[in-house]
């Protein structure tokens, strides 16, 4: 399963504010890119099972240090307000050196060392474009995307204002990349077996919503 063939898309005029985010609906993701409110349903099962997995694999060595490194703050779906933008990356992650201190708040001013997006129907275009080029302005240094459907992870770095990409790995491939060179798994784990991977019939896409009035 997949999430919803599209997300909908609410704009407003003036653009939209922390409160549109508030004032979702609770059962759905909601992001400020660029002055416009995007809303996504909640991750469906291949999204869910790529996203826990990797925040196991990432956690367990370098937020608790138990078989690596630590020194770091992991994540999932943390609240980002960087200027006037709102995103929910779907893994996060600080180095403790630059927030030493876990900050008990609502969500995050200081972005993030790395950002991981796995990417879906309904937020692809959203994550490939407006996403990442705010990543890149706020100067995260590195962004993994995670397909489910290609079975494949993409690693990039920042270079100056730039995207540089480190590896593309498909299917079981061993991972050990930047940041977390330290500890390697197999990207085999982010999915489930095949003779499971089992598609629904396609639902009909959501229709787009324009928010006329605050």
């Amino acid at each position: 399963m997949n999430k919803s063939h599209t997300a909908k898309v609410l704009t407003s005029t003036p653009r939209a504010t922390y409160q549109d985010v508030l004032d979702a609906p609770p059962n759905k993701v909601a992001e400020i890119i660029d002055g416009t409110l995007y809303t996504h349903p909640r991750p469906a099962s291949l999204h869910a099972l790529a996203c826990s997995r990797l925040q196991n694999h990432i956690g367990t060595p370098f937020d608790f240090g138990d078989g690596g490194p630590g020194g770091w703050w992991i994540l999932f779906e943390p609240e980002l307000h960087l200027g006037e933008e709102i995103l929910v990356p779907d893994i996060a992650g600080w180095r403790r050196e630059r927030m030493p201190e876990f900050p008990v708040t609502a969500y995050f001013t200081l972005p993030p060392d790395w950002v991981c997006e796995v990417l879906s129907p309904s937020t692809r275009a959203l994550d490939l474009g407006g996403k990442r080029s705010i990543y890149a302005r706020e100067g995260v240094g590195y962004l993994w995307l995670v397909d489910p459907d290609a079975r494949s992870l993409e690693a990039f770095k920042l270079r100056g204002s730039e995207w540089v990409l480190i590896d593309t790995l498909f299917e079981n491939a061993p991972v050990s990349l930047p940041p977390f060179e330290a500890i390697g798994f197999n990207l085999g784990d982010l999915w489930p077996p095949r003779t499971l991977h089992r598609k629904l019939p396609t639902a009909e896409p959501e229709t787009k919503l324009t928010k006329t009035s605050k």
